[in-house]
């Protein structure tokens, strides 16, 4: 697998990514609604599919008539 290290964010990481609060992050994880893999104590998140996440979520609350 041709990985770099920048493909799988810590809770820190995506957090700043997606510029919001880590308590936020970690409510999403909480609630299954991100896809995430905890590894030991630690939540990992693959860059692939988060960005993959942020498209759907995108998709489905435009038609469902959410906030574009």
């Amino acid at each position: 697998m041709d990985e770099k290290p920048d493909d799988v964010l810590t809770i820190k990481e995506l957090a700043a990514y997606l510029k919001i609060p880590q308590s936020t992050l970690y409510k999403l994880v909480r609630e299954g609604k991100i896809p995430s893999q905890k590894i030991g104590r630690h939540w990992r998140f693959r860059k692939e599919g988060i960005d993959r996440w942020l498209d759907e979520t995108r998709s489905s609350e435009a038609d469902s008539g959410g906030d574009p």
